[in-house]
């Protein structure tokens, strides 16, 4: 039953998608108004089909229904119930179900943007372009990443082992996906607006205004998604770290370069006039890059713990990210002439020319990212060998892009548009430049050496010294009002970053590890902590054994390292046990892989000291209510003019 209503779920959402993109660009091209009326119609028919397939999914999950063969893989009876629920996307063909329906909403979003524009061209032909990219994820979906495919006969009695044990060990498993999922998909929107402006020949600053609040909700939630990433990387694997530079990992960090340069890039050319062939470029890029990243994690192509294991759509998922590249940029070319911009650079020390650099440098963090992810499978496939691009490569090259971006957001924000005089520099620069030398003496005073950490921490002083001088003037003549708007809100989205850096370069450059053998009821020093090793207790479930080794940190608190063993698919994972504060972190983890005896006399620890890893997170929330405040409209904006603007001409009632 489960299976039947998932498969008619995604032939609806199919069948609706595909007629509904041919139906309403035929509408669009014979002018018929009455048939152009009935787009939106079939986004609710690609929602409600959606919704029924992920209905029929998570009911099969709970139902354990063993008929078909994604619950065989991921379901069992001892999955508690939230993991249950993340069970649908801790495989290939269940996370392209959760793409679905995350492109589905956002389709019904597109459309709801149609009704009460019912006759802008440029709208209606975003909704074509949505329904293509629906038409084929639903393709797929429905072909050869069925979730409903039948599996084999089973034995009465039988229990499937349950997600990967990595994948329901952890809440966060329950939110890192999807929001993950919310920021690729809703490119989409911004996307299918950019090729409209170019199919209409609309592609002033007009097309824009459609697309800036789509465009940094999809960034924001993007960036939480990754951020809860590096969390769940941190409480889970026991390494310690928050990003290792894992294939799947870059895989999500190049649409947020792209994505990030699409955000600074867009306000030149609201502004002036600028940048349209790179802001279109930028967003086809980045488009693209969710569906390469997409590739990348479910074709089987790489090793990774996060990645899924090998499937069927690795050639489908190729084919479409090559049309969309090949089509993007045909229609680019095609429309060279009305993209030249009007407006141009006055002087390099001004913000336009700011916001170039910026751009500049993240393009070419996103070319240095994708070369050390994709180079390992050309070496594969052109010379049939194994080869590895490890973090040293990526840490190498990175650190200076990083201290020049770190650099960049402090100048820019000061700058004015056109051209900046040495006085207006010099007395806007004062603070700002103040509080970099201060950052850097507070460094030294607790003990800070090496010259990247140093100079990380002097420019994060610098570029939050600039972002505080502007909400400082903000509040002043707003008051709270002040925080408000694009402006303002992307100021503090800039503070977020800057406590991320600074935290990343603290922790990365100052972590103090040591392996420690402690004796039952043994006390020992180091690093300025105290450890006792208390005894071992267990936790028997029908899921799993787990096995803690009891730790008394600092004589005030028992902390518990544990070893899991999940009883259906006989795999042991360790997890550690963290104990969080403002200035460091200290983390606990059982040495090996395998649980501690019940009666050990002695305990091997492996004890991890880390600077400042609390700020990660709370950077990440700064810069998630810096996202929303942008969204929202300041006193003073207003909408830009847009000569290309039009309404669709007037249609025949055919």
């Amino acid at each position: 039953m489960s299976a039947a209503l998932g498969n008619a779920g995604l032939l609806v959402t199919l069948v609706a998608s595909s007629v509904g993109a041919l139906a309403t660009a035929v509408a669009i091209i014979g002018g018929n108004r009455r048939a152009l009326r009935q787009a939106p119609i079939y986004a609710a028919i690609i929602v409600g089909g959606a919704t029924l397939a992920v209905i029929a999914m998570q009911w099969a999950l709970f139902a354990r229904d063993y008929s078909i063969d994604f619950v065989q893989r991921v379901g069992s009876s001892t999955t508690p119930t939230l993991y249950n629920v993340a069970a649908m996307w801790s495989a290939l063909e269940g996370s392209i179900l959760l793409w679905v329906i995350v492109l589905a909403l956002f389709t019904g979003g597109g459309a709801l943007r149609f009704v009460r524009r019912r006759d802008d061209e440029l709208v209606a032909w975003a909704l074509v372009v949505m329904y293509v990219v629906m038409t084929f994820f639903a393709l797929v979906s429905f072909g050869p990443a069925s979730p409903f495919a039948p599996g084999a006969t089973v034995p009465v009695g039988f229990d499937g082992p349950g997600p990967n044990p990595l994948l329901q060990n952890h809440v966060l498993v329950l939110f890192h996906p999807p929001l993950l999922y919310l920021g690729y998909v809703g490119f989409t929107v911004p996307f299918a607006f950019a090729i409209a402006a170019l199919i209409t020949g609309r592609v002033g600053e007009g097309w824009l205004l459609e697309t800036r609040r789509w465009a940094l909700f999809s960034w924001g939630l993007l960036t939480i998604g990754i951020l809860l990433g590096g969390w769940w990387s941190y409480e889970v694997l026991g390494w310690s770290g928050v990003w290792a530079w894992d294939p799947v990992e870059n895989a999500s960090l190049l649409p947020w370069l792209t994505g990030t340069a699409y955000i600074h890039s867009v306000l030149v050319q609201q502004r002036r006039g600028m940048l349209r062939v790179w802001n279109l470029s930028l967003l086809v890029a980045t488009f693209a890059l969710t569906i390469l990243g997409t590739f990348l994690t479910r074709s089987g192509v790489i090793n990774s713990v996060h990645a899924f294991a090998a499937g069927e759509i690795d050639g489908y998922l190729l084919g479409f990210f090559g049309i969309v590249v090949v089509i993007s940029l045909g229609l680019i070319g095609w429309r060279g002439d009305a993209l030249r911009a009007p407006g141009r650079i006055d002087s390099p020390i001004s913000r336009e020319g700011a916001f170039l650099a910026n751009n500049v440098v993240f393009a070419l963090f996103a070319f240095i990212v994708l070369l050390g992810t994709v180079f390992p499978l050309l070496v594969e496939v052109f010379q049939d060998r194994q080869t590895v691009v490890g973090a040293p490569y990526f840490d190498r090259l990175s650190m200076p892009i990083g201290l020049i971006l770190l650099f960049l957001m402090a100048v820019a924000p000061v700058l004015p548009w056109r051209t900046a005089s040495a006085g207006t520099l010099r007395d806007r620069l004062f603070w700002p430049a103040w509080c970099g030398v201060a950052a850097l003496a507070v460094a030294v005073a607790v003990g800070a050496d090496r010259l990247a950490p140093l100079v990380a921490f002097m420019l994060g002083g610098f570029a939050g010294g600039a972002a505080g001088r502007q909400l400082v003037l903000a509040t002043r003549r707003q008051g709270l009002r002040g925080l408000v708007g694009r402006a303002n809100g992307g100021m503090l989205v800039h503070i977020g970053v800057i406590l991320i850096a600074v935290a990343l370069a603290a922790s990365n450059s100052y972590t103090h590890s040591a392996t420690l053998t402690i004796e039952r009821g043994e006390r020992v020093e180091w690093a300025g902590h105290s450890f006792e090793f208390v005894g071992v207790s267990t936790e028997v479930t029908a899921r799993a054994d787990v096995v803690m080794a009891d730790v008394l940190l600092d004589d005030s608190k028992v902390y518990a390292p544990a070893v899991t063993t999940y009883l259906q698919q006989g795999m042991t994972v360790p997890t550690p046990s963290v104990r969080s504060g403002f200035t460091s972190d200290v983390y606990l983890t059982i040495d090996g892989n395998d649980p501690p005896a019940i009666d050990a006399d002695e305990i091997v620890l492996r004890v991890f000291v880390k600077p400042m890893v609390l700020w990660l997170w709370i950077g990440g929330a700064v810069m998630a209510i810096g996202t929303v405040l942008s969204a929202l409209p300041s006193k003073r904006s207003r909408r830009p003019t847009d000569p290309t603007s039009a309404p669709m001409p007037e249609m025949q009632h055919g």
